[in-house]
């Protein structure tokens, strides 16, 4: 939707000769991507120093920034371990978990209903983010607001990896104030007639459950999200 949104926003739509047009989408699809590689690479310079030696690290998901940044820690030669969630109803946490085996990161991945338990051994929390709101909030995958609320609890740090250009000027107050969207879902055995699913694909997070923000315009407090979209 991102992508999208970046490659549309030209006046090269309104043209009539179609070459001319596909040539400029094509030129801020490749804008677009480089600006993608090089927030990655700037966010992961900055949140290693987050990663100490020895540390256990939880992460909810599958984000590419934070895949960079823990790519990063790695060659710099600190060893760490991560507890990963299976991340349902898309299973992205087994692609998560996949990506860091590959790192030879030593990952274990626990149900999405297993965070709190596994909370107690966890030093940090590191999570991506879909949208980072005007208030510093953050919109991200269903049961990211979960894990802050059981990290917030038990005093632990709750980080988030991502892109200035995902900031945007809306203020949820809400979980009812996100665009609603379902993912399927396997519930298993068919339920009795009546019963409902309720399956939303992403929640909302608000600043007071969030330590600190990193982004390739530098690591941020939620407060100077606000800040940055004024500029």
């Amino acid at each position: 939707e991102l992508f999208l949104r970046y490659t549309t926003r030209t006046s090269a739509l309104e043209l009539e000769d179609f070459s001319a047009a596909k040539k400029r989408l094509i030129e801020r699809g490749n804008q677009f991507a480089d600006t993608s590689i090089r927030a990655r690479a700037s966010i992961a310079d900055l949140g290693a120093r987050f990663i100490r030696p020895g540390c256990v690290l939880l992460t909810h998901g599958y984000s590419r920034v934070v895949l960079a940044l823990l790519q990063k820690a790695v060659t710099t030669g600190i060893n760490f371990t991560v507890i990963v969630t299976e991340g349902r109803p898309d299973g992205t946490g087994q692609d998560m978990a996949k990506a860091l085996a590959a790192l030879e990161v030593p990952v274990t991945m626990v149900l999405d209903s297993g965070v709190a338990y596994a909370l107690e051994r966890v030093d940090l929390v590191l999570v991506g983010a879909e949208g980072v709101v005007e208030n510093g909030g953050v919109i991200n995958k269903l049961g990211t607001y979960q894990i802050a609320l059981c990290t917030k609890s038990l005093n632990k740090p709750f980080y988030v990896a991502a892109e200035s250009y995902k900031f945007a000027r809306l203020y949820p107050l809400s979980q009812q104030d996100l665009p609603m969207e379902h993912k399927p879902l396997d519930v298993g055995p068919l339920l009795p007639r009546g019963v409902c699913v309720d399956n939303p694909s992403r929640d909302y997070t608000p600043p007071a459950y969030i330590n600190l923000l990193v982004t390739d315009l530098g690591v941020l407090t939620p407060a100077a999200v606000s800040d940055e979209l004024i500029q």
